[in-house]
């Protein structure tokens, strides 16, 4: 139940997870066009989740710092951004992991 109060949470009250939401629910299909095989069709899909973890992750440590204290602190600001910067690091992950799969459907490697 946690689990589903805490999806939709995210889901009402941020809009880069309702963006991902919606690219996984266009990476299902496209991975069936994109995916040579089963594994990477799992991997494309996976990739997508990974970024939606990432970005639950982070979320929750901005809400939470605003929650210690609403005043400016560099800290803060740091923390956040390295939050920021790991949903940044799996959104490029997943999108070499697409361009790997486009690559390899049209022959290129």
């Amino acid at each position: 139940m946690n689990t589903w109060n805490g999806l939709r949470a995210a889901a009402r009250s941020e809009a880069a997870f309702r963006e991902e939401l919606v690219a996984l629910v266009l990476a299902v299909p496209l991975a069936f066009v994109f995916g040579a095989t089963a594994a990477m069709r799992l991997v494309l899909i996976l990739v997508v989740v990974l970024v939606m973890i990432v970005e639950l992750l982070n979320t929750a440590i901005e809400k939470l710092s605003d929650r210690v204290s609403t005043a400016f602190e560099p800290e803060i600001g740091r923390i956040k951004d390295m939050g920021s910067a790991a949903v940044g690091l799996s959104l490029a992950v997943a999108g070499l992991v697409w361009l790997f799969a486009l690559c390899q459907r049209i022959g290129i490697v």
